[in-house]
């Protein structure tokens, strides 16, 4: 034990040299190539905020006014909200981009230089002067086109479901005049005392987290555990020992600002139980939930001292609620296994990449897409349409990514797999899946459609009908002219097959309004929509020298399709050169 101790030790120590090189070499790179990416950015961003936010005001307001989702009293609260969130839009996006001008422009370098002596890598020192220069100046103008997706795309795509679609019912959502004095003094009071008392907490608990935590750095440093599992990983937690404090003052901070929703959040209570007393309960529990909380993080005595009352008239929502931890990590404490070495933090994390994903549905579809030509169920149409970015309703913008994810769901059903089986056989399931929000917003909606088309037991038939209409779904008239009802659907079965159809395109429509899936999705739609055209003859072409131009492309394409790669679709796309390339056959 103690020979292993001071391998550890002398690990440590030698390779601080090592580190404090790379650390200089990213300095020097960040500061000859941060000031041109924060140009970039700051310039970019801030065009783009201050060129589309008259647009942003017109919109927003006229999308408030004419839909008939809500009734006049939330339009009013609405439009006096929207004011205030467009005027500190404007203000926060361009600080913002000039902060995060900085901080990338001096991070990507020095994280680069880092990433540049990583297992697999070749030529070690020709990437670490090399990494980190012009990718960085690419990355920031990527990161700028991301905020213009957003800001284009992802706005617009949002605001049209505000302005034309209507409540399920029929009726306009409105509220309860006579409740919100109320629910006004229970947020009120909610706002003074959590934050008085967040605060409070914090601050008490401030030196346990910073104890704790490093002293469980120094024993995941004794014992090779944890982030410092491998050797060349051994630096850089030696930094994160250093850093610590930081993280920590990151996290007080977190909980003083954390204190603003969970106060307002009395003025919820008062208005759905129509109760002020309960609203007035929440505000003393919420304390009682903040601690308990923290001492759950903190590894601490669970419970709190803290009176908790109940402050909603169902018993069981005061204790289950969204803001209160449903479990205690106190619980497992006692039954916590031995840690287990994992082969590679990085291959751990090529394998959980969510660009993974992404990448192999960007493949699927230019595969499948090329099949649906040779039948003559996507159209010249469909690709003009593509071209002129209608992205909310175009078969290939929204039906063909849904009828590839169609694909995976039958795939995965028939498979009897507890998760999504992706085209190359790989599998990703509620224990390797990426940790991430945004992932589970997509990801748990389509477990849920699976295990209900995996219910329904569809025959081959009946998979081929459904897989049709989600990719025709946007166009109901081409729906009637391809589709030919088949005999054995009930009324019921029909329904549920358009039931998912919906289901499918409103999850794609989602996932085009991130900005890196927009992004990708845009490099897609150029490769697949000239390869569409190519196979049609030329036909979209008006003169003959882009007629061969294009089928140059394709063929380069192809032959790089031929050897397994596929640059052909992602070489644009920065970000997808961390995930593995994959066999497109």
């Amino acid at each position: 034990m103690a020979a292993g101790i001071w391998i550890s030790v002398w690990s440590f120590f030698k390779f601080l040299p090592f580190f404090f090189a790379l650390l200089l070499l990213g300095i020097i790179k960040g500061a000859l190539f941060g000031p041109w990416a924060w140009l970039i950015m700051t310039i970019g961003i801030s065009a783009l905020i201050l060129g589309l936010w008259p647009m942003h005001v017109i919109w927003t307001y006229y999308c408030i006014i004419r839909t008939k989702m809500f009734g006049p009293i939330i339009k009013l609260l609405l439009l006096i909200a929207v004011t205030v969130i467009l005027v500190l839009w404007l203000i926060i996006g361009i600080m913002g981009s000039i902060f995060a001008g900085l901080a990338y422009g001096f991070l990507a370098p020095a994280m680069a230089t880092f990433d540049a002596v990583g297992e697999g890598k070749e030529k070690l020192l020709l990437h670490c002067f090399l990494d980190g220069t012009w990718s960085t100046i690419t990355g920031s103008c990527t990161v700028v086109r991301d905020v213009k997706d957003m800001l284009l795309h992802s706005y617009f795509s949002i605001m049209d479901e505000v302005h034309l679609h209507a409540p399920p019912d029929g009726k306009p959502y409105e509220i309860r005049l006579l409740h919100i004095p109320g629910a006004i003094l229970a947020a009120a009071c909610g706002l003074v005392v959590d934050a008085l008392m967040f605060t409070l907490i914090a601050l008490y608990k401030f030196p346990v987290m910073l104890f704790k935590g490093w002293k469980r750095l120094i024993e995941d440093l004794v014992g090779r555990e944890g982030p410092f599992l491998e050797t060349a990983c051994v630096p850089f937690a030696g930094l994160a020992i250093l850093l610590w404090p930081f993280a920590v003052i990151g996290a007080f901070l977190a909980s003083i600002i954390c204190s603003a929703p969970f106060g307002a959040y009395a003025a919820v209570v008062v208005y759905q139980e129509s109760s002020l007393s309960l609203g007035l309960s929440y505000v003393v529990s919420s304390v009682s939930i903040f601690d308990e909380y923290t001492n759950d993080v903190l590894d601490m005595a669970p419970g709190s001292c803290f009176p908790r009352f109940k402050y909603r008239k169902d018993e069981a929502s005061s204790h289950g609620g969204s803001l209160s931890r449903p479990t205690s990590f106190k619980d497992n404490h006692d039954v916590k296994k031995a840690p287990q070495r994992v082969t590679s933090f990085k291959s751990s994390f090529d394998e959980f990449n969510p660009f993974k994903l992404l990448d192999l549905l960007f493949i699927e579809c230019n595969h499948h897409g090329k099949d649906l030509v040779a039948e003559g169920v996507i159209t010249p149409k469909d690709i003009e349409g593509t071209k002129a970015d209608k992205v909310s309703t175009g078969v290939l913008n929204v039906g063909l990514p849904a009828y590839v994810i169609l694909k995976a769901l039958l795939r995965s059903a028939r498979a009897n797999s507890d998760g999504l089986v992706l085209s190359d056989g790989s599998e990703i399931t509620s224990d390797n899946r990426p940790r991430s929000k945004l992932f589970e917003w997509f990801f748990d909606p389509l477990m849920v459609i699976k295990d209900q088309i995996k219910a329904e037991n569809f025959t081959e038939e009946e998979e081929a009908y459904l897989e049709k209409h989600v990719l025709l779904i946007s166009d109901p008239k081409r729906v009637k002219e391809n589709l030919i009802r088949l005999p054995s659907l009930s009324e019921q079965k029909q329904a549920e097959i358009e039931a998912f159809a919906r289901r499918l395109q409103g999850i794609t429509k989602s996932m085009s309004r991130y900005p890196t899936s927009k992004r990708r999705f845009d490099v897609l739609v150029k490769a697949l929509s000239e390869e569409l055209a190519s196979t049609m003859g030329g036909s979209q072409s008006a003169n003959g020298s882009r007629v061969r131009k294009v089928r140059s492309g394709i063929v380069r394409m192809l032959s790089q399709r031929s050897q397994g790669k596929t640059t052909g679709i992602r070489g644009d796309d920065h970000e997808a050169q961390l995930t593995s390339d994959v066999n497109t056959e």
